[in-house]
């Protein structure tokens, strides 16, 4: 005899499944993140990332029009100078590659779409640490709370609706409040990277930013090994005023991303990143799975696992094959 209980019954036509689909994926849960490069005639791909570029100034603008006009959930910047120093002094420039490009987009797109900023020293250091160093090369938690401090400002001034402290400083939500409604910017707010682990899923990001890291950031970023970690950094970060929080990496994460979203008040956002992205291309370039069908189901995982917001670099290839 058949069973009765037949949950096959709701899968048997594209619009019952559609009916019942329990987590969906639209453009403006996406947040595309791009990277703006000083020194460029023209835009420069990333051969770890099959079609990402560092964008020039001019091409830049174009990718945000498009994102905004596909109705994504916004756009992050990163900026890549053509200079570094020991305390990152280009990220807290006005006219330094990121705050120029933050300010022409904010130009370009006004509000229709939200302008995200990467606040951290990494790309801005010729150490490639996300922080100010101490004399014996340790990262100065206090001291670089003072920059990133600096720094939100100096983005907010430019344009940003929405900064990004990625750097795991202890404080750094707070602070970053404190110095943004001072300046009189108590609109802009906080995503805050609150559970950053010090992966090797990076790697081709690191390419992406001409990164001069040596070593690792192990000392600041969160251990893969632990998850109740990454609980206490929220908790903190939240108190501290975070607008929304993030888990970063995703895909290898997702159990972290669920325990964040069960306990998080503001929207949870979850970062897609550069070696996620460089091993589906790379498979779906052997013919080994289907490169449409992978995205788009590596994103649902994200969303089903609780979060309100992904980042990845498919955010607009992604916007334009779903419903709005």
């Amino acid at each position: 005899m058949y069973p009765t209980d037949r949950p096959r019954r709701l899968r048997t036509t594209p619009a019952l499944r559609r009916l019942v689909s329990e987590t969906d994926v639209r453009p403006r849960h996406l947040v595309l993140p791009v990277f703006v490069a000083e020194g460029l005639d023209g835009p420069k791909p990333i051969t770890s990332m099959p079609g990402v570029v560092q964008h020039t100034r001019e091409t830049l603008r174009k990718a945000a029009a498009e994102a905004a006009s596909v109705g994504l959930g916004g756009i992050m910047l990163f900026g890549v100078p053509s200079r570094h120093d020991a305390t990152g002094t280009g990220a807290v420039d006005p006219e330094g590659i990121l705050n120029v490009g933050l300010r022409e987009v904010r130009e370009e797109v006004g509000d229709a779409l939200p302008v995200m900023a990467d606040t951290c020293l990494d790309e801005f250091t010729d150490h490639g640490h996300c922080g100010v160093l101490a004399p014996d090369g340790s990262v100065d938690n206090d001291a670089t709370l003072e920059v990133y401090a600096e720094m939100a400002v100096a983005q907010a001034d430019a344009g940003a609706h929405v900064v990004a402290p990625s750097g795991m400083m202890d404080g750094q939500v707070g602070r970053i409040r404190s110095a943004l409604d001072a300046a009189g910017h108590v609109d802009t707010a906080i995503l805050a990277y609150s559970a950053k682990y010090a992966s090797a899923f990076y790697g081709p990001f690191r390419e992406a930013v001409d990164s001069q890291l040596k070593g690792d950031r192990r000392t600041y970023q969160q251990d893969p090994a632990n998850a109740r970690e990454a609980l206490r950094e929220t908790t903190l970060d939240l108190a501290e005023g975070a607008d929304m929080v993030m888990v970063k990496p995703a895909m290898a994460y997702l159990d972290v991303l669920r325990s964040v979203a069960e306990i998080s008040d503001v929207p949870v956002a979850a970062y897609q990143v550069s070696g996620e992205y460089a091993m589906i291309s790379a498979a779906a370039e052997r013919g080994w799975i289907d490169r449409d069908r992978t995205i788009l189901e590596s994103v649902t995982g994200i969303r089903r696992a609780g979060a309100d917001i992904v980042l990845t670099y498919w955010a607009t290839e992604l916007a334009t094959r779903l419903d709005r």
